[in-house]
């Protein structure tokens, strides 16, 4: 019989025990391991079973049990000293406490997705555990952020194989009574809620379910109440699922009401209203037209209040290719805003206009969320150096007669949070070295100094430390490829092949992400022979653990692990390669570690940052990969290996694929294997261990997400403050009135003639030129432009490369025809080809870029000549 209604039924806790239910219910506990000893310790079988959740093991508890505990003293003692442990870091001074600059009273950081804990299954990827991270070291730093999300039911999709290898997606329940979450509370009692209007008079309502990640509070919205017809009921069902009009109808109700939730928020717990608001990819991007309404009702009009919204809002984006953005029909998005639907005093074009593909290569009927997030924000950046550039690419049509190079947006490379991704083992052998508090330290905030002590570590324990974690992963692999062959179909008798599963001594590989094709998770199966060869080595043997799920509607990813599940099938491999459903983070936590090599192979340079990579490093792991993303950026040949690619334009692509695993093979068999099980005079693997402990000491500060969040608030968010504050109701007015006077006046502004005090077509190095420039600025002033020289190398058809740029100064009054006389030196600083280029741009205090408004004056082609050359 099945149950007509459920209850969730809490735990009476006695009052020596309280504590418990603050600790359960901070987030904190995921990544700190005293916390979790604690619950552990409440009943070490049925923690095991909630599967390292409190809440759930606080609901399962016997009675006897609490009773039992409530008057052991130990324990007390044990509680208390968490409990006051908590509290000290939820008041005490940290990081962001300690800047002497005025930095934002607060960030409200949108993601559609947050990876906090397995315990909170919101998260379906990178995307979501990068979230996840920030808000810890956000937490860990003291920096004062509100993160906000959905709080979707079914969660992401739970894997498992059929019998013949193909994923099968299930969706279990979620109830938020039985997550570590508490409802937001109006004054009197009651669900605070939001609400949207949707076409057709109806309405989108949601309540606001609070999760405390140590001192950051997430804001997760949910659809599914009583108040809502079926099918908005359905809108928060599942993340990344449904039609275009349910997408859409998640990101107004992530976006608009994601801010209303930030405001109901603040005015009941007199948290500070946010000064920054941080759009984590386009998703949220509609949370700029709520806050454009929010000015509107305060007096401002639609430019003015663009204007005050873009100064203090961040984007970031995490797609290196068009296809990985949202995008909606112009007619959809239209439906849902106006007069009769949600934001009626915007103006539906204006709406419109801040998300169409207006520029070359664009498809003017769609609406795109990240050009939408683009305009919305002064201030955007990409994942890692290279992807800064791929997006400068990609987006460059915003910024029209901008080179690349130029377009607005920088980089702010991720980091992961180690103390949530860090091996108990690997800590307490830093601990052990340099006590506990200073380990903490050095996961959380970063430290090169503190790093720089793994060298005083002995060969022998980091070797026995590798060991003992591959060991753990051995046994963590059969556990759950038993329990997989059991959902496969597969009988108790068929599975005794499985305790030989893997093996604690041999070189064990690592892969592990989602299947989109660009990640190529069957380019290792390109030559079988080879890898079967590999696999069964007599003396360098080499052993694989894969894992990744494919989006539901992608059977080409499908496909692509089914390929490689029947590959692993294979009894005369099965012992070496193992693939692993239902990648999350639970899992992810015990793969890291245990592998002594972490692979990915994706097409360059498709792959924005890829984290796992940077938490597998943290635990001695050493990474092989292409040199894509932050791998692009940090690899050297101490810690790791680079896969050459073959990313010509003229490369076919399944020549491209036999190359690049050919080199694979090739780095595996030459260099890798050798390095693994050749021994010194000692016995041990001394180039692997001196490996080991540069991947430890030199790319550990480096990856951390305490670094990154530091960089955020250092360079985006106390920027984005700055600006937010200066933007008061009469500059927006004027700033927007000053660029709608620039743009009108534009066509005047012309470059007319330029001359330098050197006429060779060779100089000296050191020699400083003198520049004069004509200049027609039409019905603007010097005060409304930056005259500027760009100086650099010249290639062979005259671009500039590497270039600066200086500014020129006005001379004197206009001319009798209205032209303006710029001059300024010209410092010839580098040898070889050298050219010079004068341009003018919009220049105003309030801008972030001179690119900003996407207008550029240059001489024209007859003024233009050839590069200097220098000697």
């Amino acid at each position: 019989m099945k149950a007509i209604r459920r209850f969730t039924v809490r735990p009476v806790l006695p009052d020596p025990l309280r504590p418990l239910s603050d600790l359960a219910r901070n987030l904190r506990w995921s990544w700190h391991a005293g916390t979790r000893d604690l619950f552990r310790s409440v009943d070490p079988e049925r923690w095991a079973a909630a599967g390292g959740d409190p809440v759930r093991l606080l609901g399962s508890v016997a009675a006897a049990r609490l009773t039992e505990l409530a008057a052991d003293r130990d324990f007390l003692d044990r509680l208390g000293a968490a409990a006051a442990d908590l509290d000290a870091y939820m008041t005490g001074e940290r990081w962001y406490q300690a800047q002497t600059d005025r930095l934002p009273a607060a960030v409200a950081y949108f993601s559609p997705e947050f990876g906090i804990t397995a315990a909170l299954p919101q998260y379906s990827g990178g995307l979501g555990i990068l979230a996840g991270d920030h808000l810890k070291a956000a937490s860990d730093l003291g920096v004062p952020l509100v993160g906000v999300g959905l709080l979707y039911r079914h969660g992401y999709f739970r894997q498992t194989l059929s019998r013949d290898g193909w994923q099968q997606e299930h969706y279990p329940v979620l109830d938020p009574n039985e997550l570590p979450l508490d409802q937001l509370k109006e004054a009197d009692g009651t669900a605070a809620q939001v609400a949207l209007a949707l076409p057709g008079g109806r309405s989108l309502r949601a309540r606001i379910w609070l999760a405390q990640v140590g001192r950051v509070p997430l804001l997760l919205l949910d659809s599914d109440i009583e108040e809502n017809d079926l099918g908005e009921r359905g809108v928060t069902d599942r993340l990344y699922g449904g039609g275009s009009e349910h997408r859409l109808l998640q990101e107004m109700l992530l976006g608009i009401g994601g801010v209303r939730a930030v405001r109901a928020y603040c005015a009941l717990t007199g948290h500070p209203e946010p000064e920054v608001f941080h759009t984590n990819e386009g998703h949220a991007g509609f949370l700029g037209l709520e806050r454009i309404a929010e000015l509107r009702a305060e007096g401002l009009d639609f430019d003015a209040a663009l204007e005050a919204v873009r100064a203090g809002t961040v984007f970031t984006t995490h797609t290196p290719v068009p296809a990985g953005i949202d995008r909606f029909d112009r007619e959809l998005v239209a439906r849902h805003f106006g007069p009769q639907a949600e934001l009626p005093d915007l103006e539906v074009e204006r709406i419109l206009r801040l998300g169409m593909e207006t520029y070359p290569g664009g498809e003017p009927n769609l609406f795109n969320m990240a050009v939408m997030g683009l305009r919305l924000a002064q201030r955007a950046n990409g994942v890692s150096l290279l992807h800064g550039n791929v997006s400068r690419e990609m987006f460059a049509g915003l910024w029209p007669g901008f080179d690349a190079e130029e377009v607005p947006i920088t980089s702010v490379t991720n980091g992961v949070h180690a103390p949530t991704w860090v091996a108990p083992e690997v800590y307490r052998l830093g601990a052990r070295q340099i006590g506990a508090e200073r380990a903490e330290e050095a996961l959380s905030v970063g430290d090169s100094d503190r790093w720089d002590s793994v060298a005083d570590i002995a060969d022998q324990d980091i070797w026995e430390l590798r060991r003992s974690l591959r060991e753990l992963l051995v046994l963590e692999v059969r556990e759950r490829l038993r329990a997989s062959w059991r959902q496969r179909g597969a009988g108790t008798a068929e599975l005794g092949w499985i305790d030989g599963v893997l093996d604690p001594d041999v070189l064990t590989i690592g892969f592990a992400r989602r299947v989109p094709s660009y990640k190529r998770l069957t380019l290792m199966l390109r030559d079988r022979d080879r890898l079967m060869n590999l696999l069964l080595h007599p003396e360098r043997p080499v052993q694989f653990v894969i894992a990744g799920k494919a989006h539901p509607a992608d059977d080409g990813g499908k496909r692509l692990i089914q390929e490689l599940v029947r590959f692993a099938d294979d009894p005369r491999v099965r012992h070496r390669i193992v693939f692993l459903p239902d990648y999350g983070m639970a899992m992810a936590q015990k793969l890291y570690p245990g592998c002594d090599i972490w692979l990915n192979n994706p097409l360059r340079p498709l792959e924005a940052c890829g984290t796992s990579g940077m938490k597998a490093a943290l635990n001695g792991c050493l990474n092989l990969s292409v040199l894509d993303g932050w791998w692009d950026e940090w690899f050297q040949p101490d810690f790791g290996w680079a896969i050459p690619t073959a990313d010509g334009a003229g490369t076919d692509p399944d020549r491209r694929d036999d190359i690049e695993a050919a080199a694979l093979y090739d780095l595996l068999e030459q260099r890798i294997t050798p390095s693994f099980y050749e021994r010194g005079r000692g016995g041990l693997p001394d180039r692997w261990i001196e490996m080991v402990r540069r991947t430890l000491s030199l790319l550990g500060p480096k990856v951390l997400a305490g670094r990154m969040v530091r960089e955020y608030v250092e360079r985006l968010y106390a920027p984005a403050a700055r600006a937010h504050r200066a933007m008061d109701p009469d500059s927006a007015r004027a700033l927007a009135a000053w660029k709608a006077r620039v743009r009108s006046a534009w066509h005047g502004v012309t470059v007319d003639h330029v001359e330098t005090s050197v006429t060779a077509a060779t100089a000296e190095l050191g020699t400083t030129l003198g520049l004069r420039v004509r200049v027609g600025l039409g019905d603007l002033g010097p005060d409304d432009v930056e005259v500027q020289a760009v100086s650099g190398r010249v290639d062979e058809e005259d671009r500039l490369t590497d270039a600066a740029a200086v500014p020129l100064k006005p001379v004197g009054s206009p001319d009798a025809e209205g032209r303006w006389m710029y001059e300024g030196p010209l410092s010839l600083d580098r040898t070889g080809p050298f050219g010079y280029t004068v341009r003018i741009l919009p220049g105003h205090r309030l801008l972030a870029s001179g690119a900003e408004l996407g207008l550029l004056a240059v001489p024209s082609e007859d003024l233009a000549g050839a590069g200097l050359l220098m000697r």
